[in-house]
């Protein structure tokens, strides 16, 4: 079996496979008689679709979600939110070459081990495009967590070894989506967008860092032992395809500091109690403080290449792949509302928890 359900109050719940007829997802717990704005959901999913940009997979999908329940009048009912996204640009025989082999660092022979029967057909199961629900989840939680005052944004902060070497604060992160690969430094952006491009045109792929802020979180969010806000994030994250890694506040640079360089000092700020620096990334004791949440998510080249690798089929023999079809050289661009989403999903989860947590 697998687990296709996520969170805990606020519940996601996700179905269907890169090239069946449709991904879907069904809602639950989300609040009621907020407006849902379908404009803003649509952008969402046009920030992650395919076919975006030259640098990324050629697949053309409009993506357009199709609510079935939950919804009248315009506003949430509080009842299951189930919506549909058909697939409409499938290329099935594209995949026919990989029925009984297994591509290097993908899912094919995991997937075929553990449950003895595999869709090869982009992935199945496995494929990102099963990332189209926990995008529209995403909206939703962010229409909740905006009239909270609470707000998610990522970008890329590298790609193969072209880094952006300041912290967020140091950027316009409106800038984001001003340029295809969605960094908030315009010169990096067009270095980026030039190393994607080179890697697709050899047929490799290429991984990198998306980073996340999350403004206006409320102190309290979270829980102690198992249930920690930064144990949830990063099970979120690392929970999306071809995520490799996470680190929030300081992360591993943390570890050259002495404590009396690394500790928070609380202080008087005009009778709010706020700290002089943040190197805790907003989470102490996995609760939050108050302070901005920010975090990065390091992404692997993606394992699909079009250019040929060897391998092994079904029956153990060494042969050779080399995949065909559409695929992304680089992720990253089209991750960035999927780390947003993801993120939205796990404050909401943990909002509404708090709230159930005092009388």
């Amino acid at each position: 079996m697998f687990n296709n359900t996520f969170g805990n109050l606020f519940r996601l719940t996700t179905f269907g496979e890169s090239h069946g007829k449709a991904i879907g997802g069904v809602v639950d717990g989300y609040p009621s008689g907020i407006e849902l704005d379908m404009e803003f959901i649509q952008a969402e999913l046009k920030r992650r679709k395919p076919g975006q940009s030259p640098i990324t997979t050629d697949r053309k999908e409009e993506d357009e979600v199709q609510f079935l329940s939950g919804v009248f009048e315009g506003k949430t009912t509080g009842c299951p939110i189930g919506f549909l996204v058909y697939n409409t640009n499938q290329h099935s025989n594209d995949y026919e070459n990989l029925r009984e082999i297994f591509r290097p660092s993908h899912a094919d022979y995991t997937y075929t081990q553990k449950y003895g029967v595999r869709d090869h057909r982009g992935g199945g199961r496995s494929s990102a495009r099963e990332t189209i629900s926990r995008c529209v989840g995403g909206a939703l939680a962010k229409l909740a967590l905006k009239q909270l005052g609470i707000s998610v944004q990522a970008y890329t902060s590298q790609v193969g070894d072209i880094a952006l070497t300041s912290n967020y604060q140091s950027y316009d992160l409106d800038l984001t989506e001003k340029n295809a690969v969605r960094c908030p430094d315009p010169e990096k952006a067009i270095a980026m967008e030039k190393l994607i491009a080179e890697v697709k045109a050899a047929g490799d792929t290429i991984g990198g860092v998306i980073s996340c802020v999350v403004k206006g979180c409320p102190v309290g969010l979270g829980q102690p032992a198992f249930g920690k806000l930064h144990a949830a994030l990063g099970s979120a994250m690392l929970s999306i395809n071809a995520v490799k890694g996470f680190e929030y506040g300081a992360g591993f640079a943390g570890v050259n500091a002495r404590g009396s360089e690394q500790n928070d000092i609380f202080y008087n700020n005009n009778g709010k109690i706020d700290t002089r620096s943040n190197n805790s990334g907003g989470i102490q004791g996995g609760i939050s403080n108050g302070q901005d949440i920010y975090f990065r998510v390091a992404f692997k080249p993606v394992a699909t290449l079009l250019m040929e690798q060897q391998t092994v089929d079904i029956h153990g023999n060494d042969t050779l792949v080399k995949a065909r079809g559409r695929h992304d050289p680089c992720v990253l661009p089209r991750a960035v509302p999927i780390v947003e989403a993801m993120t939205a999903m796990v404050l909401l989860d943990y909002y509404l928890m708090n709230k159930a947590s005092n009388l």
